[in-house]
């Protein structure tokens, strides 16, 4: 069966804030110059927004830019920060950590917004100017023209057995052409892995570097609720050479909201860490549990984000495609904050594109047009003058004082200096290869869980929405079935049965009694990318599940 081809003049892969942003701007410059630009935009989430998780609390220069009208328009922006807290964490207490102005954690003048919601009202916005959008269509391979530029992408073939014979309901995927496809998939897509390989993109770049962000939304008691307060802490329950830290925002909603969530840092060492049994154990200490007692736990999820840098940041252009927002990993560390540069990298990608499209005297080398100008003014711009004043604050965290070496860096040069010393520090590596072997390291014993403030796994997955086709092939795939039990299992003592925040990895003894084997439930998958990640053998390659499947987030 052949697949249906659409053409269009510009493919948008992935509805993120950076995602909608290039087709809002593309389709704004099309109607200021009367032109007329086919825009086509694919999400995997059955509804847009679906699957966006973040903290947040988002800076809104890029919105303002973009729509400079959001208030009139109904932006869902309905929290001030008032109250800005900092602390580092001991087991029993405390210690509060003046945030001194210019710093990067001043939150003055931001909000705090549940990112779904905000990521649907763009939705919105874009389809009122024309962008077309296809969600529950999930892009699953990047197609080439013969002279090697990128012509578009395929959405995958639905309706398939788990052995891959077709069902009754079979149906070929869709192609959709462009000549230019931008890819913004988010932290590690799956796209942007294979276009890193074919064109060489990371040759001049550092490995990147990631969190796993876990987070819960919480109805409390009235009295404790304080709209606009945003809390961040380090220090207990890591240990000073594991980076990490927390979040509590108190959300300006028609009912008493909290979102809080806890970040691990990928590079971690230690086998026997659990980022969700962190994330429960640090809900119990005493500054945090007072707020939720007697509160009711309503959503939970899980996201990995990008924590390299401007050191890590890949080439962003190639023949026919680029690379927006979070896939290349623009997130600026220690504000914790990646929306309004991913926004702005979206808007400079349309603006280079639209240029080009509407050049009469246009000449290009490939079929598919590659719009270097973009990466040319996104290092002009504020984007990359934020990131690069501070490249060197997540990286000043691997000295013999960790995290709190990053903590006297950042008091230090940044403030002092704004990011202009004359150095730039590197990461020690791929997150996966700073796993030590279990043998090294020390078990951790996690509290069990009391049901009211922590609680288990799956009833935490439940909370998600998630749901997949059961029927399927898997979107979780080994390259080598032997690899988690002979490495993974005897070296590490499987680390992916703890990294994982969805419960999708567990060994279960062998039929005949001896050993073990890795049973996978992927439709437990939250679509977080941690296990493509941190698989210390490299051997878990995350694709696509067919669109549609995943969490079902509410504004999240």
């Amino acid at each position: 069966m052949e697949r249906f081809a659409e053409e269009a003049d510009v493919v948008v892969v992935g509805a993120g804030p950076a995602g909608l942003s290039a087709a809002i701007r593309l389709k704004q410059l099309a109607a200021e110059h009367s032109k007329e630009v086919r825009v086509c935009l694919v999400e995997k989430a059955s509804q847009i927004g679906a699957h966006t998780l973040s903290g947040a609390c988002v800076e809104p220069r890029a919105l303002e830019e973009l729509f400079p009208d959001w208030k009139e328009r109904g932006a869902p922006l309905k929290t001030p920060v008032t109250e800005d807290k900092f602390g580092i964490l001991t087991e029993t207490s405390r210690i509060p950590v003046p945030i001194l102005p210019g710093l990067p954690m001043v939150n003055h003048g931001n909000y705090i917004v549940r990112l779904g919601h905000l990521v649907s009202w763009l939705g919105e916005q874009a389809e009122a100017l024309g962008v077309e959008i296809y969600p529950g269509y999930a892009a699953a391979e990047v197609l080439f023209h013969e002279d090697g530029s990128v012509k578009g992408i395929a959405t995958n073939d639905v309706g398939i057995q788990k052995d891959g014979a077709p069902k009754a309901t079979f149906e070929r995927g869709l192609e959709l052409h462009a000549k230019v496809t931008v890819f913004a998939e988010g932290c590690h897509g799956h796209l942007a892995k294979q276009l890193y390989k074919r064109y060489n993109l990371r040759e001049n770049c550092q490995p990147q570097s990631y969190g796993i962000g876990l987070k819960e939304l919480w109805t409390i008691d009235k009295t404790k609720w304080k709209p606009g307060r945003v809390e961040h802490t380090v220090g207990w329950p890591l240990d000073r050479h594991t980076y990490g830290g927390s979040f509590l925002y108190h959300l300006n909603e028609p009912e008493p909201l909290v979102a809080l969530g806890f970040v691990v840092g990928l590079d971690y060492q230690n086998p026997y860490l659990n980022p969700f049994r962190e994330f429960q154990r640090w809900k119990h200490h005493p500054s945090v549990q007072p707020t939720l007692e007697g509160g009711t736990r309503i959503a939970y999820g899980a996201r990995a984000l990008n924590e390299g840098g401007i050191q890590s940041i890949p080439k962003l252009t190639f023949p026919g495609g680029l690379l927006i927002g979070c896939s290349p990993g623009l997130l600026n560390v220690p504000k914790i904050k990646g929306t309004h540069t991913a926004m702005k990298s979206g808007m400079l990608a349309s603006e280079a594109i639209f240029s080009r499209l509407t050049n009469d005297n246009l000449q290009s080398k490939t079929i598919g047009l590659d719009v270097q100008e973009y990466e040319e003014n996104l290092k002009k711009s504020w984007v990359w003058k934020e990131l690069y004043a501070v490249r060197n604050i997540r990286p000043s965290c691997h000295t013999v004082l960790g995290v709190y070496g990053g903590m006297i860096y950042t008091g230090i040069f940044y403030w002092i200096l704004r990011g202009m010393e004359p150095w730039t520090l590197k990461h020690p590596g791929p997150d996966y290869a700073q796993l030590k072997p279990a043998k090294d390291c020390t078990p951790i014993e996690y509290p069990k869980p009391d049901g009211k403030i922590s609680f288990d796994l799956l009833s935490s997955v439940a909370l998600s929405g998630t749901n997949h086709e059961d029927d399927q092939p898997p979107h979780l795939t080994l390259k080598d079935d032997s690899v988690p039990v002979s490495r993974n299992l005897a070296v590490f003592d499987g680390p992916e049965q703890r990294f994982c925040p969805a419960g999708v990895y567990e060994y279960v003894p062998l039929e005949t009694g001896e050993g073990s084997r890795l049973q996978i439930n992927a439709q437990n998958c939250v679509h977080c990318k941690t296990c493509d990640i941190k698989d210390p053998s490299q051997n878990i390659n995350w694709v696509v599940p067919e669109g549609g499947g995943g969490p079902a987030y509410n504004g999240m």
